[in-house]
This record gives structure tokens, sequence and C-alpha cells, in this order.
């Protein structure tokens, strides 16, 4: 099926997350996304799991993940 990574158009097999398809665009990309360095967001902006099912026509964008300072974190 044909999803969009970074304005990239791909064809990843059916089942693929949102994951695999950013593999298919960059592998070191899909590393990063893993060790928490990147994310995943919609074609909205929206963050989505990486384990997130892709459907034929779906929108990725690859963004840096946003660190809140050390010390800085919302009371709860």
């Amino acid at each position: 099926m044909r999803v969009y990574v970074n304005s990239i158009g791909l064809d990843v097999p059916d089942g693929a997350t949102a994951l695999d398809a950013v593999r298919a665009w960059n592998a070191t990309a899909a590393d990063d996304v893993a060790a928490g360095e990147r994310v995943i967001a919609d074609s909205r902006g929206l963050p989505t799991s990486p384990e997130a099912k892709a459907h034929g026509g779906a929108i990725f964008r690859v963004l840096p993940a946003r660190r809140r300072p050390e010390g800085d974190e919302p009371n709860d």
C-alpha cells in the first residue's frame, strides 16, 4: 500500500506499522524513533504511536522529540 513519510511516497506491505513506514523511508530515522530521539506525527502534526497500523494514503512526519529541561516536570 502507498504511504507518505516526510513527503516521500513509499510502498509498504499490508499490516505495516507507522514505524515500518519510517524504516522504509530511512532506517536511521526509525532507529531514532525507537530510541525516543524522534517522534512520528500524522498529517495534522499530532503524535502517532510507532505501533499504529498504517493505511493506504497515510501521511507520517518524523519530528525531533521535545524534551523538558531537567527539573521541569509537570506537577501532579
